[in-house]
């Protein structure tokens, strides 16, 4: 399924074309480093810069041979630059063009990333802000609790989206990170200088402290990160699946003409793009195990992430990228109910407004336990019957009617105090 949709800007940075080109960018910025620092003569670093080319089919058919994907790769360029050749790689280990290759996909990854969320953000604030003052009922233990509005509820999703969006800046930043340190990391063959001028050139800081590789918990925040910000997106998607249901139907997804959702009940209308998100979610989760356990390599490393990352890295990033995608698309089609909002928050005659009952019998006088009793007790009365009315249950209470007037029980079932004050969260997100 997911190769149906992958999208081709991200799944270009994970292909096998990008992985060898971001080896060769590590590899010609060292040597011009060290061209820099006098160890390779310039037309040696010229020769290399307009001849260094690769072909993924010819790099594999002699890793076929070697076992060795760098060594192949090396072998392949060496094939194109002629003598010129013997100044690539000099000082370096396998991991420097790995790990420092890997970081620029990495990179390339999160900003693409970002620009997916940032259009998820600015759909989010278009949608909380048409729908304001949208009334609804808010439910918790997926229970009526008492009313909000439609935009309050999306300005709950804008909130988290921004905070990923923070994480993902801040992301973009730790997985930027380059090595040119030499075998287990010590220096002895290569200048410290040519990893720092090799990092400026690539746009990457060198790690603090690198063994042979780069740690692996840089990749596991990676891949936490991205999970993380999956499951902001199952949460938005979890409630419109919620919101879509039959009985509630107070937001639907797009249905676009022509679709089908079922092949024998041709009334389904289904959320197939928010259980979509869900499961693909579910996916992102997984890999964070597997992650984790790739941070405790042996000793100064081993090989045993590189097969799991092989496999994690782009996948993560190809189904987070389509599921940004596929949330923004979401929230820009979702089909809006008020009639149906306002039907769902007042079905039993309102007993969502038992709180401002309560409290009016408490202002009163009455004690809070017996005010609790006489409400408990004409909303349960509502609810236990088809058709109940809290309103005028209380309205025919004498309990009720002999402390407040007919005005102050009419004020009690007034959303007007329920967004006097969510002006406060429309400032702070700019909505």
């Amino acid at each position: 399924m997911i190769e149906r949709y992958t999208l081709p800007e991200m799944g270009a940075v994970w292909s096998e074309q990008a992985k060898f080109q971001s080896w060769l960018d590590v590899e010609i910025a060292a040597t011009e480093a060290n061209c820099r620092l006098g160890r390779v003569p310039q037309d040696a670093l010229d020769t290399i810069k307009a001849k260094a080319h690769f072909s993924v089919e010819r790099i594999l058919e002699i890793e076929a041979e070697v076992r060795h994907d760098v060594i192949a790769f090396l072998t392949n360029v060496n094939e194109h630059v002629g003598d010129a050749g013997r100044h690539i790689h000099v000082g370096l280990t396998s991991s420097d063009v790995l790990d420092t290759g890997l970081a620029l996909q990495l990179k390339q990854s999160v900003a693409l990333l970002r620009l997916e969320l940032d259009a998820l953000a600015d759909a989010l604030r278009a949608l909380a802000r048409e729908h304001k003052a949208t009334e609804m009922i808010g439910r918790s233990h997926a229970i009526h609790g008492e009313p909000i509005t439609f935009g309050f509820k999306i300005a709950g999703w804008l909130a988290e989206t921004e905070r990923n969006r923070s994480r993902l800046a801040r992301l973009e930043e730790e997985v930027a990170i380059g090595q040119i340190s030499g075998a287990m990391g010590t220096y002895a063959n290569t200048d410290p200088q040519v990893e720092a001028i090799t990092c400026e050139i690539l746009g990457l800081t060198p790690d603090t402290a690198s063994s042979q590789v780069i740690s692996r918990d840089r990749h596991a925040d990676y891949v936490q990160t991205l999970a993380l910000v999956g499951a902001s997106l199952d949460r938005f998607a979890t409630e419109i699946r919620n919101l879509q249901r039959t009985d509630v139907l107070e937001v639907e997804e797009n249905f676009a003409k022509g679709q089908k959702g079922s092949s024998a009940m041709p009334h389904k209308r289904n959320p197939i793009r928010s259980e979509r998100i869900s499961g693909l979610a579910r996916v992102l989760r997984s890999y964070v195990v597997a992650a984790l356990e790739n941070v405790a390599l042996w000793h100064e490393r081993d090989i045993s992430h590189s097969s799991t990352e092989r496999m994690m890295l782009p996948d993560c990033s190809v189904t987070l990228h389509f599921m940004l995608r596929e949330m923004t698309s979401v929230v820009k089609g979702l089909g809006v109910y008020p009639d149906n909002m306002r039907r769902n928050m007042n079905v039993y005659g309102g007993v969502v407004f038992s709180q401002r009952v309560l409290l009016a019998l408490v202002g009163t006088g009455m004690s809070r336990e017996e005010a609790y009793r006489i409400v408990q007790r004409n909303a349960h009365t509502a609810w236990n019957h088809e058709g109940g009315d809290f309103r005028a249950n209380l309205e025919a209470d004498a309990d009720v009617t002999s402390r407040l007037s007919a005005d102050q029980l009419a004020d009690c079932f007034s959303t007007e105090l329920h967004q006097a004050n969510l002006g406060v969260i429309w400032e702070r997100l700019g909505i």
